[in-house]
């Protein structure tokens, strides 16, 4: 069954840093994670209220499973590429795993 890691990326405090950080840095690390099947990216995600999006953008990462994104994580690979969130994600982030059964 495949499994994802839904990323939201909270409000950065320099918009212009994150957009190059995240396209230069970051994006290219994250797909070598051993396992990962594909990454979509949304950015400037509207809300389901007149209000602004407390999101800046969202990252979707697809494993097959539960335990090949396990396993990527757990690589040294993964472990960098978490790691690396403190060096651009300044408004801060939320993570969610997930089984995604096909409907």
């Amino acid at each position: 069954m495949p499994a994802q890691i839904l990323v939201m990326y909270k409000q950065p405090t320099d918009p212009a840093h994150f957009d190059q950080y995240y396209a230069d840095v970051h994006t290219p690390l994250a797909k070598k994670i051993p396992g990962l099947q594909s990454l979509v990216v949304g950015r400037s995600p509207a809300s389901v209220t007149d209000e602004p999006s407390p999101y800046y953008l969202i990252a979707e990462l697809t494993f097959d499973s539960m335990e090949s994104l396990g396993a990527g994580m757990a690589s040294d690979e993964g472990k960098a590429t978490a790691a690396d969130l403190e060096n651009f994600a300044t408004g801060g982030v939320i993570i969610l795993t997930f089984e995604a059964p096909v409907v």
